[in-house]
């Protein structure tokens, strides 16, 4: 199997493209290879016969008499030429027939070699970081194929080991950094005359450490994926969060956690608010599986949107001291596709107001059950 892998813009796969199958260009090889061994094979036997016909022709010739000599040598090559010409007509249409088995013979045998393959491809292919326990466990004798399958299932392994270790860090380093805060929080509230100076801003400090602690504790959730589910009205989560969301029909119901979209509408219509313009405009709408928040305010450009669901990233001109986290979108993302759903945002131009246009879609609950 180590042999069928064939150098890009060389080889049978220069000629058939990118999009061609492995078991497509085995099968062409194969045909290909007995093509040109069968046209070899074909012309030495037409040498041979050619030549072993010159010579029995010759010694049928010696036997006749001088008056029929030159007549004899004359049908002698007639019957050699004729013999020839047939017998290269049925030996090329038997070699043209023989390859087209073979292409088909090399495309059954592909495809049963080829077979573990496609169940390994597509087992990886429904793996993700969130069902990493699961292996390809490949079962047959111990070969090539077995031993691939074995070192995916390591590589996994160890992927599954540093993905736990980092959301148990992320879990555990937020629980431990709750009780501190707490205790600097009641100092701060019990040490400190409520006309200091001083006090505003180390409460205020004091809630941004909590908002992030609290902010991680839920990316880290999200990110294991959600134990329970249940119907949760889409339309009413988002009025929860926008008294004036638009909801179209009920809003749809979604299958999830309502603690998690609850959360995923309010980060939406909080970063929509805390990145609008004075004056400007919010708006909520909720349709069957979709959630869409508008707002205005300064133009992002539309290579910097992609960014900004990246965790502690902020909107151009944000104070890092500000209020916010920098973790809002990133929630968002997370707890959508914790969902099994995603999202999108598209910048406003100018002429529209500036602003986002970020959409979540959720599966949509079955109405069946």
């Amino acid at each position: 199997m180590t042999g069928a892998h064939v150098a890009p813009g060389g080889g049978a796969a220069g000629y058939l493209g990118a999009g061609s199958t492995i078991r497509t260009r085995i099968a062409l090889v194969y045909g290909g290879a007995f093509l040109v061994l069968g046209t070899v094979l074909l012309l030495v036997v037409n040498l041979l016969v050619l030549a072993g016909t010159h010579d029995e022709t010759n010694a049928i010739v010696a036997r006749a008499d001088q008056v029929a000599a030159v007549e004899a040598y004359e049908l002698g090559d007639d019957i050699s030429r004729a013999a020839g010409e047939q017998m290269l007509m049925w030996s090329s249409l038997a070699l043209l027939v023989m390859a087209c088995c073979a292409v088909v013979v090399g495309w059954w045998t592909a495809g049963r070699v080829l077979r573990p393959v496609h169940e390994m491809t597509a087992r990886a292919g429904r793996l993700s970081e969130r069902n990493l326990h699961d292996r390809i466990a490949v079962r047959g004798p111990d070969d090539e194929l077995k031993e691939l399958g074995d070192t995916i299932d390591a590589l996994l392994g160890r992927l599954e080991a540093a993905f736990d270790s980092q959301r148990r860090f992320i879990a555990n380093a937020s629980h431990e950094l709750r009780t501190p805060l707490a205790t600097q929080r009641v100092a701060i509230q019990v040490g400190l005359d409520e006309d200091c100076e001083v006090r505003q801003v180390l409460l205020d400090a004091n809630r941004r450490s909590e908002r992030l602690i609290d902010g991680l504790l839920l990316l880290a959730r999200s990110e294991r994926g959600l134990a329970e589910r249940e119907d949760v009205p889409l339309g009413e989560i988002a009025a929860e969060e926008w008294a004036d969301a638009y909801v179209v029909g009920d809003g749809g119901l979604v299958r999830g956690s309502r603690v998690l979209l609850g959360q995923l509408a309010r980060n939406l219509v909080a970063n929509a608010v805390a990145h609008n313009l004075p004056g400007g405009t919010v708006e909520v709408r909720a349709e069957a599986g979709v959630l869409t928040v508008t707002n205005t305010g300064p133009v992002v450009p539309p290579d910097e949107v992609a960014g900004l669901f990246e965790p502690f990233r902020r909107g151009e001109g944000r104070d890092r001291m500000g209020p916010g986290a920098g973790l809002g979108l990133s929630i968002v993302r997370s707890i959508a596709a914790a969902h099994g759903g995603g999202v999108r945002a598209v910048a406003r131009g100018a002429g529209e107001g500036g602003g986002l246009v970020v959409t979540v879609t959720l599966p949509v609950a079955d109405p069946s059950g």
